[in-house]
């Protein structure tokens, strides 16, 4: 009857643990759903951070463009600088020539001025004689010899003056050739002149023409920058609106990641507790299959002892039997050797009878003695031979007798044994069933409140799951609306850069036009300095023959003066020009710089969004391992079933209820303690103990398997972040070659600046003393065109100077700000390099630490295979407790 309670209550609480198994299966299965739901939401976050990326790529294709089309105009810059450097030793040249050509005209001058003097002298001293000789007609002797020493001085002089006047005619037949040449090229020159006369009117109309036109750009440009201006300002503000939105969404999104990380991390621990209650209603069922099976061997033990003991009963009798066989044939044998050792005494007798017949009738019957004798020898070996064959027998029956009662008396011990071990096998199965019935009764009571707890807590998840998704589809729609107002943004900033891009190609042909108009303009100073030394040449030959130099001067000094004013015309065309491209220059420098701070506000925009990424990735993978971690502890849980209830609360409250797991730990000791000193008076229940320790190496084996799985994630996390520190390593060293080549380039600045620095003193010295000539001009010149040229030159040469140290300044200024740029992202780089070796320091450590943890486990895995004295199930769940705890404090 017992036995059949027993087999009820066992099959009654079979049937409650698979009903509650199916509410087990049926929660699992909504966790699954809301799981997957999760996902769909997770795929779509991260869709949406793989848009966020692609705008962010694009946002760098576009800085990327930006900084080719800024290079390009650093480079046509240099061009024109190299050019105007140019054209500034052109001019430097051209000075020194029209400095030596004047010179030369100096010289000839005062040799001219020298032979006219003396000519002058001459024709006096002539006339003076000429009145002398006519004074002294009537003169005495005295006067003949004096006018005879005067007449040879007059030859000397005639002969003086004719070879004057040959030399004169000499040098008038040369300067009547070079004039008659002079004239031909000045009248070729003339034609030439008159033809680029009309070049250059015809340039002059088209420049006028060009001049409007830039006039009427100019207008539309400052009207397009007006409304570009108020454009911006606009943009802006809606660029501010939009970016506090952004912060707004991104606060309400790092809300909503935090609840659902928080939503995610209850799932998966309640998926782990319903993981745990699968594995520890699988553990019953195998418990209660391993107790089946115990009984099972039991019952067959005790009919094989009961079959044993009939059979030690039946060999007792038997060696019974043999034992009472046996000692009649001792008690036969024990007759026999006394009559043998009768006839040996009887024999013996006789052999003394016969000895001393022998001595009193030895000499009478001595070969009967002899034969007697013989006879008696062979007697006496026969009887000896018997009795040594009835010793060894009787030697073989004691060890046969000794043998059986050992025999005998160990199979009464063992038939006690195995009496006692039958009563004892018979009350621990009482006792074992009683127990058994009573764990699994409070298991199950366990397992129904921990199911009806998490059924409320799955329902409150499901309430919290409810309200994120609400919250989050909200948020979705506000993120889709930001971004429709991003991509307007994006737009209009496009057209902005549109409307700038043909601003620089307005510009560009501003530069174009006014390259050409310097070389027209250089041209027309070249063909001018040519003409005034060609003019100061036929000025210099002229001045002998006065009135035809004079009337072709004349003609020349008024078609000078039309084409001086034909080009001072075109030099204030030109300066007017020069002006309004100096501000459309000025205003290109502006947007430019306006540009560049857009670009660097840019630039730190998305910076601070690959801050964000990686912080979130950060976060993301730190979540990943805090949730294989919690999983590995969780399932770590399931082998602690008994201390599930403490061990949740030590999860949860780790941080502050350190003294509560000492005084677990203390608890699990005794337990333990006590569990030994109880293991040790059970040393029967080798089959329970067999199949438990194989299921716990399974655990433990899959226990290691999950730290070497945990291991090798490391492992690729060590990797990662080698590889990471190796690229921010590459990345420092990128920087540093281009801090250097920065730097080179700097000293190539500042060496070019200090050449400036150096020519442009050079070019004030030089401005300096052309100032001074160009006073001495003034005051020794009789027309004032030459004054007004050269004072359009030097105030073009001061404004290019000026325009030229002021964009070799702003040049130093810019290649600083890079310098420093470039300095800071250097250090950057130096930073992410520390951090990432930290990192790796800080995986190495973890892996170490984890191998030791490996290391520690495989050898608790094989100290519950080898071989010792049996525990009890108590003891197996405290030990269990304990390598959790110890698991957990390592963690």
């Amino acid at each position: 009857m017992s036995g059949l309670l027993l087999i009820r209550c066992d099959v009654i609480s079979s049937v409650q643990v698979e009903a509650s198994l199916e509410l087990e299966k049926k929660t699992r299965c909504d966790l699954e759903r809301d799981k997957k739901k999760l996902e769909g939401d997770l795929k779509l976050c991260m869709d949406s951070v793989k848009d966020l990326e692609n705008q962010k790529e694009n946002l760098e294709d576009r800085l990327k463009k930006k900084d080719s089309e800024l290079v390009q105009i650093h480079e046509r810059l240099e061009d024109e600088q190299t050019l105007s450097v140019h054209l500034q030793k052109k001019m430097k040249e051209l000075q020194t020539r029209i400095e030596e050509l004047e010179e030369a005209l100096e010289a000839e001058r005062a040799c001219r001025v020298k032979a006219e003097r003396q000519r002058n002298d001459i024709a006096t001293e002539l006339e003076e004689l000429g009145e002398k000789l006519e004074e002294a007609g009537g003169a005495s002797a005295a006067q003949l010899a004096l006018s005879r020493k005067r007449e040879a001085d007059l030859q000397k002089m005639r002969r003086e003056l004719e070879e004057a006047g040959l030399h004169h005619e000499a040098v008038a037949a040369g300067l009547r050739r070079k004039h008659s040449d002079s004239v031909a090229e000045l009248s070729e020159q003339i034609d030439a002149l008159q033809r680029v006369r009309q070049k250059l009117e015809k340039e002059k109309s088209e420049v006028r023409l060009e001049a409007d036109d830039l006039a009427v750009s100019v207008e539309q440009l400052s009207r397009a920058k007006g409304a570009v201006e108020k454009m911006c300002r606009v943009y802006e503000d809606q660029l501010n609106e939009s970016r506090s939105r952004a912060d707004e969404l991104q606060r309400q999104l790092a809300e909503v990641s935090a609840q659902k990380a928080r939503a995610l991390t209850e799932t998966a621990e309640c998926g782990r507790r319903l993981e745990e209650r699968d594995a520890l209603i699988g553990q019953l069922q195998r418990f209660k299959a391993s107790l089946s099976q115990d009984t099972e061997n039991l019952k067959k033990q005790l009919e094989e002892d009961s079959k044993a003991r009939v059979a030690l009963a039946h060999a007792v009798q038997a060696n019974r039997q043999d034992c009472s066989l046996l000692k009649e044939q001792l008690e036969e044998e024990q007759e026999a050797r006394a009559e043998l050792q009768r006839a040996l005494s009887l024999a013996n007798g006789q052999v003394v009878q016969w000895r001393a017949k022998y001595e009193t009738e030895a000499v009478l019957k001595m070969e009967e003695l002899e034969d007697a004798k013989k006879k008696l020898v062979v007697k006496l070996q026969s009887a000896e031979e018997a009795s040594e064959a009835a010793q060894a027998k009787s030697s073989s029956l004691e060890r046969t007798k000794q043998r059986l009662q050992n025999e005998v008396d160990d199979l009464a011990a063992e038939l006690l044994r195995s009496n006692a071990a039958a009563v004892a096998l018979d009350r621990k199965q009482r006792n074992f069933d009683q127990l058994k019935a009573a764990d699994g009764q409070a298991e199950l009571e366990a397992s129904q409140r921990e199911s009806l707890s998490l059924s409320t807590e799955l329902l409150r998840l499901k309430s919290s799951y409810e309200e994120a998704l609400d919250h989050l589809e909200t948020l979705k729609r506000e993120n889709k609306n930001l971004q429709e107002e991003i991509l307007e943004l994006t737009e209009q900033i496009g057209e902005e850069g549109k409307t700038i891009h043909e601003l620089e190609r307005t510009k560009k042909i501003l530069h174009m036009e006014k390259s050409d108009i310097r070389a027209a303009l250089e041209e027309a100073e070249g063909t001018l300095e040519h003409e005034e030394s060609k003019n100061l040449r036929v000025q210099m030959e002229l001045q002998q023959i006065r009135n035809e130099i004079e009337r072709k001067t004349a003609e020349k000094d008024e078609e000078m003066e039309t084409l001086r004013r034909n080009q001072q015309r075109r030099l204030d065309s030109m300066q007017a020009s020069l002006e309004a491209e100096s501000r459309g220059r000025s205003e290109a420098l502006r947007l430019k710089k306006k540009m560049e701070s857009d670009l660097n506000e840019m630039e730190v925009q998305l910076a601070h969004a690959n801050r964000q990424a990686a912080e979130s990735q950060r976060i993301i993978r730190h979540l990943q391992t805090q949730v294989k971690e919690q999983q590995v502890e969780l399932q770590d849980e399931v082998q602690a079933a008994n201390r599930l209830q403490e061990q949740l609360v030590l999860l949860e409250r780790r941080s502050a209820l350190t003294a509560a797991e000492e005084a677990e730990l203390r608890a699990a000791l005794e337990q333990t303690d006590r569990a030994r000193k109880t293991s040790e008076s059970e040393l029967l229940e080798a089959a329970d103990r067999v199949g438990l320790l194989s299921s716990q190496n399974a655990a433990l084996l899959n226990q290691k398997r999950k730290l070497e799985m945990d291991l090798s994630l490391l492992t690729g996390e060590v990797d990662e972040a080698v590889q990471e520190s190796r690229s921010a390593g590459e990345k420092a060293k990128k920087a540093v070659t281009d801090a250097a080549l920065m730097a080179e380039e700097l000293k190539k600045e500042q060496d070019s600046s200090s050449q400036l620095e150096r020519s442009r003193r050079s070019m004030e010295a030089t401005v300096r003393d052309l100032q001074v000539k160009l006073d001495e001009a003034e005051q020794s010149a009789q027309r004032g065109g030459r004054k007004q040229l050269a004072w359009i030159r030097f105030c073009c040469f001061v404004k290019e100077l000026t325009l030229q140290s002021e964009e070799d300044r702003k040049t130093l200024l810019r290649m600083q700000e890079l310098i420093e740029k470039l300095q800071a992202k250097a250090k950057s780089y130096k930073r992410q390099a520390e951090s990432a070796e930290e990192q790796v320091s800080n995986t190495s450590v973890r892996v170490r630490r984890i191998q030791h943890e490996l290391d520690a486990a495989a050898e608790r895995g094989l100290w519950w295979v080898r071989p010792g004295p049996v525990r009890s199930v108590a003891h197996i769940w405290s030990l269990l407790t304990e390598t959790f705890v110890f698991l957990q404090m390592s963690d």
